[in-house]
């Protein structure tokens, strides 16, 4: 664990794509924290004060801008017809969404992210004993 941590910051346009409807932009900021090494998280502006938030891991945004990765609610991949592309699904309870961004916004935060904690070095930045007593703190209000 170290004592310092590093904050990573960028705003993106994705577009949502849906069936049969224009082909709407969103802001998207995108944030990772050394505090919390192995994910990114995107913040979706949905309207004039409201966002949703989504939480990756670090590596399958990486992973996506090669070739298809994620199975489960988030799913990244280039885009068949333009590579300079990137399409990202989401699926939750509520609802289905598709959007795309530029690969090369997209590569730009994630470089940023391993510059400032590089890949297979994410266990050095994480405090354990803070982890084991929030899981144990939420096991005991369960």
């Amino acid at each position: 664990m170290r004592d310092e941590s590093k904050t990573i910051r960028a705003t993106a346009m994705f577009e949502l794509i849906a069936p049969d409807a224009p082909v709407v932009p969103v802001k998207v900021e995108l944030s990772y924290s050394s505090r919390d090494p192995y994910a990114v998280q995107a913040s979706f502006k949905t309207g004039h004060d409201t966002t949703v938030d989504w939480v990756f891991a670090r590596d399958l945004l990486g992973d996506g801008l090669v070739d298809s990765a994620g199975t489960g609610d988030v799913r990244v991949q280039p885009m068949s017809d333009d590579p300079t592309r990137i399409e990202l699904e989401l699926t939750s309870p509520s609802g289905h969404a598709l959007f795309t961004t530029s690969a090369a916004t997209l590569s730009e935060f994630l470089q940023a992210t391993y510059d400032a904690v590089p890949a297979a070095a994410e266990y050095s930045w994480l405090d354990f004993d803070a982890a084991l007593a929030d899981l144990l703190d939420t096991t005991a209000r369960d």
